[in-house]
């Protein structure tokens, strides 16, 4: 399979990183904004980045969002002989799903979908499958079959197989998720892919490290069962996890030119692969924003693209160690709209740190010690 590679140590196999790279493709927001139809999409369906961490929705059902902005993906097979799909590899959520032969949703129309009679391997197990997204939900039901990830093969799998999607999905290039938080999260009691590689011994450490790169559409890479060297450098800040049901942390204060102007004596936020942006409370991220020298336009904050090199630093503070965002990381650039930050108003206290905050920073989770370590990406 060619977008599967392993790095081995010289000293010996066993100390093998198994690896998926990422494709950073085109956002839903792109393609809609090249067809003129993103005022259209945006007022339809309005980003609620919170709903997917609603905890309402915490067991029994899995939350999802429609993030127009996410881009990275990387590609699983499931199944005997092996169908491929691209999915979103979510440290925000658990359960894994697919589309379906028997989905005719329009989102399943453009996206590759598994035929369980063409594997030999597959088992059903009946059981239903709500996801519920910001704005309309996905159903199905569970199955079991071999998954393959960066060529580990994960037995007796439990998946989703959707029957309908909504309707924003038929925009997004990856043909479903596959999550990477706790079983906790995970909805019908499904066992996340990456427990069953623990379980299974398929992985010489019970962790897993995320790097994405910046500008390449090339390059961006999860690592599955160790740390690879080549994507950070300096000295790794392990941060113990405030909650063990998202990768859950705690921030001690935001500053900009040295001011507090966010979560000051401390707040909650989620490392999450599956967010783009970085998101807060409104208030909170109106002071950043203001900070920097953004206004607030059709749900955007926007600045003037002349003005990049000269605009200040964000600061997250976390266990002691400052974890800095210049504004060439926070401002994202578009042939349509201009230039806008990647702050984004989210709920009531917690927040998201997502793929803004990870490409400046290499994340890796570890079961093993229930800690989030950060490191500056190479």
């Amino acid at each position: 399979m060619k977008w599967v590679f392993v790095m081995c140590a010289m000293v010996a196999l066993s100390e093998c990183l198994i690896q998926v790279p990422l494709e950073k493709g085109k956002t839903a927001r792109e393609l809609l904004e090249e067809q003129g139809l993103w005022e259209e999409y945006r007022l339809k369906y309005p980003y609620n980045p919170m709903a997917k961490f609603d905890e309402r929705f915490a067991v029994g059902s899995e939350s999802m969002t429609n993030d127009a902005d996410l881009s990275y993906y990387g590609i699983i097979s499931i199944g005997t002989p092996p169908q491929s799909f691209k999915v979103i590899f979510d440290t925000g959520s658990s359960n894994l799903w697919v589309p379906s032969i028997y989905c005719n949703s329009a989102a399943c129309n453009n996206h590759d979908k598994f035929n369980p009679g063409k594997s030999s391997t597959y088992r059903n197990n009946g059981s239903p499958l709500t996801i519920q997204y910001g704005t309309g939900s996905m159903t199905g039901y569970l199955g079991y079959d071999t998954v393959t990830v960066g060529g580990l093969a994960v037995k007796n799998q439990i998946f989703g197989l959707s029957q309908t999607e909504a309707p924003f999905m038929q925009y997004m290039r990856a043909d479903g998720i596959l999550g990477l938080a706790y079983p906790r999260l995970s909805a019908s009691g499904a066992t996340p892919v990456f427990d069953n590689m623990m379980n299974e011994g398929l992985v010489n450490q019970d962790l897993f490290s995320v790097y994405l790169s910046a500008n390449s559409q090339q390059g961006s890479v999860v690592t599955f069962g160790g740390v690879d060297p080549n994507h950070y450098y300096g000295s790794i800040t392990w941060i113990p996890l405030s909650s063990e049901l998202y990768w859950q942390i705690t921030v001690d204060s935001v500053t900009v030119n040295g001011q507090v102007v966010a979560c000051s004596g401390g707040c909650q936020a989620i490392v999450d692969t599956g967010t783009s942006l970085i998101v807060g409370p409104q208030n909170s991220i109106s002071n950043i924003n203001s900070g920097v020298g953004a206004s607030g336009q059709n749900g955007d904050y926007v600045v003037n693209c002349n003005n990049i090199a000269q605009m200040p630093d964000v600061t997250f503070h976390i266990h002691g160690q400052e974890f800095t965002l210049p504004a060439s990381a926070y401002v994202r650039q578009s042939q349509y709209y201009g230039c806008r930050t990647g702050f984004g108003n989210g709920g009531d206290s917690l927040w998201i740190l997502g793929d803004v905050f990870i490409r400046q920073y290499y994340s890796i989770f570890s079961r093993a010690q229930n800690m989030v370590g950060l490191a500056r990406s190479r």
